[in-house]
């Protein structure tokens, strides 16, 4: 038996799948790193400790493995996405990497749309300049710390710096590429115009690969130190997005998934590269050579969900503050949600945006407002679908994946307010799976990527919509929509009185 790694590379840990050639996960490991937050908006992580903690699971995984290591073939990567690696001329870091989810750049973020102008930065890059994105990360370093700036000779993302260090190669695959600002993405190329205008050196960005292609082996060394076979083929890997797509079987037209983490993101497959959504959802590059994916994100999804229970159910665990949530009536009889908690993506990119309980009376208990903040959560989750449907996207079937797809009520929910059918994966490891499934097809297992998946991935449980539910709540999200504009201001000028 022959078997591949998909390595995830998350914020918070390394995750690592070892998966035989039926798509069957028969070891786990998951190691932890810290996370830098010196400053309110900033967030950084040191690189060495992804590197550590991925030799480290990668030992472990062949330590606890009954098999020989030679059977161990090939790994490939996801990541996280956006994080800014500076290297030096030898490929030393010279500064923490900066996170997708740190905000610093603002400003810079203005300076782009100044330099390039809005619409046709947009055109190039399919997506808004927004302060997770790696470009303007790079104008923030090369504006506050010219010293290090002008030792930088190349950056990469999070998981392709973790490659280079195992084989000592160093390439940039096409989804992550997209999520840098930088790339024209229908050309898939970098883009010269936007690098001149902002006074960079095209030849900072590095070499663009496919997500399934052979970047070389790991090197003697980490054979030495993971019991790895020096042999073993490593592959590009993707964008955690692009690998999550990959991993739930969104491989054709018309495809969806809505997976609900500490974020919720909806990403639907898209065959070619000329759709215009005017930035309104992000557009990238899918891990599938030559098609693409536009997402939509919701900032606070299980992270709302988190909040709540911690401030007013902390006693409680979720499966308690959930249950009889099905008993509750659509609508939490008239209790309405906005999970604006750490401001907006999609359809507002606004960060000043707060959430809010609309409707409270002293009738509501927990389990009105526990309904509430699940339907906020997929109402929001509903913005960037309606986004597609408007564009004519035909959306009929949806793989639901993550804390989403843990709960009966809130599935039968999500088929209600999307009006459409979801589908539960029998076994869902996202965006390792996904890498998992790069390096097989990569090792020539099968081949395309749909093969690979109509292998690894099983459906389990389908729930169709209600027909009274869903026209119950496509009444009450016109009210939801309503909400962002109508507090705006209120949000704006409660904004002076924060510490």
């Amino acid at each position: 038996m022959s078997y591949v790694i998909g390595v995830d590379l998350g914020t918070s840990a390394v995750k690592l799948l070892l998966v035989n050639k039926t798509g069957e996960v028969v070891r786990e490991v998951t190691k932890e790193y810290p996370l830098i937050q010196e400053r309110t908006g900033y967030s950084e992580q040191n690189p060495e400790d992804w590197v550590k903690q991925t030799i480290a699971g990668l030992k472990q995984l062949v330590d606890e493995f009954n098999g020989k290591a030679d059977e161990i073939v090939g790994l490939s990567f996801s990541g996280q996405m956006h994080g800014l690696v500076l290297l030096d001329e030898d490929n030393q870091i010279l500064r923490n990497a900066i996170l997708w989810n740190d905000t610093r750049t603002t400003e810079q973020c203005q300076e782009i749309y100044e330099k390039v102008g809005k619409e046709r930065f947009i055109n190039i890059t399919k997506n808004l300049a927004l302060e997770g994105f790696t470009l303007p990360k790079i104008l923030w370093v090369k504006e506050n710390e010219p010293e290090i700036f002008e030792k930088a000779r190349t950056f990469v993302l999070p998981k392709d710096y973790v490659r280079y260090r195992l084989t000592e190669t160093l390439h940039m695959d096409y989804s992550d590429a997209a999520g840098t600002s930088l790339l024209d993405v229908a050309n898939k190329e970098w883009s010269k115009e936007i690098c001149e205008l902002l006074g960079l050196n095209i030849s900072i960005c590095p070499q663009l690969v496919d997500s399934h292609e052979n970047v070389g082996k790991i090197t003697q060394n980490v054979a030495d130190q993971t019991g790895l076979s020096a042999d073993t083929d490593v592959f590009a890997g993707g964008a955690d997005n692009a690998c999550g797509a990959i991993g739930s079987g969104i491989l054709s037209e018309g495809k969806t998934f809505a997976s609900i983490g500490t974020s919720g993101v909806v990403l639907s497959y898209e065959l070619t590269g000329d759709k215009d959504y005017g930035g309104k959802v992000h557009y990238f590059n899918h891990g599938e050579k030559d098609t693409y994916y536009a997402m939509g994100v919701t900032l606070a999804a299980g992270h709302s969900l988190n909040w709540f229970k911690k401030t007013f159910a902390n006693e409680l665990t979720f499966d308690e503050l959930l249950k009889g949530i099905g008993e509750v009536p659509v609508g939490s009889n008239g209790l309405l949600f906005t999970p604006y908690i750490a401001g907006e993506r999609t359809p507002h990119a606004d960060s000043k945006v707060r959430g809010s309980f609309i409707g409270m009376d002293s009738s509501h208990t927990i389990k009105d407002f526990a309904r509430a903040v699940l339907e906020g959560i997929t109402f929001s989750l509903n913005e960037s679908i309606t986004i597609f449907r408007e564009n004519g996207k035909e959306i009929d079937t949806i793989y639901s994946i993550g804390g989403g797809a843990k709960n009966k009520d809130w599935l039968q929910m999500q088929a209600d307010i999307f009006n459409a059918k979801i589908v539960r994966l029998k076994s869902e490891q996202g965006p390792g799976m996904g890498a998992a499934m790069l390096a097989a097809f990569g090792s020539g297992w099968f081949p395309s990527l749909k093969d690979c998946a109509d292998t690894f991935l099983e459906d389990a449980e389908t729930y169709t919509p209600i027909k009274e539910n869903a026209s119950k709540y496509e009444e009450l999200f016109t009210l939801y929509r309503q909400v962002y504009t109508q507090t705006k201001q209120l949000n704006d000028s409660l904004m002076t009185f924060r510490k």
